[in-house]
This record gives C-alpha cells, sequence and structure tokens, in this order.
C-alpha cells in the first residue's frame, strides 16, 4: 500500500507565492513520476508539472515560468513552487505518484486527497 499526502495549501492574494509538498511513503520498491494535478470546479483535472525519477520536467503551458516543480528523491516527495499566482490558479490541487509497490513491473498510479488553493483578493 502505498500513502500519497499533499500539504501547503491556502489562500493567497494575487501575485502572491505558494509551495505544496506531497510526500509519498508505504510499500514502495520504485517511484517512476511524481507530479501535481489541479481541477477547478466545472473543469476537468489537468496536469499542471510533473518529474520523473530522473529530473525530466514538463509544465503546463499555463504555468510556464511561473511554478517549479521539485523533488528529493532519498525522501519521496516533490514540491511544487508557484508564484505570480492569479485568481484562475484556483483549484484543488492533487499530487500523482506513479509507482511500484513491488519487485513487479507493473507501476499503479496513487493520488493524493488534493489540497485547496484559492487566489483572491
Amino acid at each position: 500500500q502505498v500513502q500519497v499526502v499533499e500539504s501547503g495549501g491556502g489562500l493567497v492574494q494575487p501575485g502572491g507565492s505558494l509551495s505544496l509538498s506531497c510526500a509519498a511513503s508505504g510499500s514502495i520498491f520504485r517511484i517512476t513520476d511524481m507530479g501535481w494535478y489541479r481541477q477547478a470546479p466545472g473543469k476537468q483535472r489537468e496536469l499542471v508539472a510533473s518529474a520523473t525519477r530522473d529530473g525530466s520536467t514538463d509544465y503546463a503551458d499555463s504555468v510556464k515560468g511561473r511554478f517549479t516543480i521539485s523533488s528529493d528523491n532519498a525522501k519521496n516527495t516533490v514540491y511544487l513552487q508557484m508564484n505570480s499566482l492569479t485568481p484562475e490558479d484556483t483549484a484543488v490541487y492533487y499530487c500523482l505518484v506513479k509507482a511500484s509497490p513491488t519487485t513487479a513491473r507493473m507501476v499503479y498510479n496513487y493520488w493524493g486527497q488534493g489540497t485547496q488553493v484559492t487566489v483572491s483578493s
């Protein structure tokens, strides 16, 4: 069993910054990717940023230049630094961990419970 726990959401004014963190724990043989998704009311869940174990990153066009994803492989933790936030960034942010719980090759998706980010004056 793999547990994924996010932290760091909250309320921030437009132009402000927030930092999210996500830690994976439990029965983990290997992690291939860790990333952040978000879902605003009435919208589909979308990729925000992702990072592979070897350090490759990917960002949604809407957050490029404002958000930075980083990870600490030793701690199975991924971070999301969000700067220059706008009301359009308001959403529930979810952490996704792609991992193998055993030595088998199968990789599963493990989601966190989500953390609310609200950008408002």
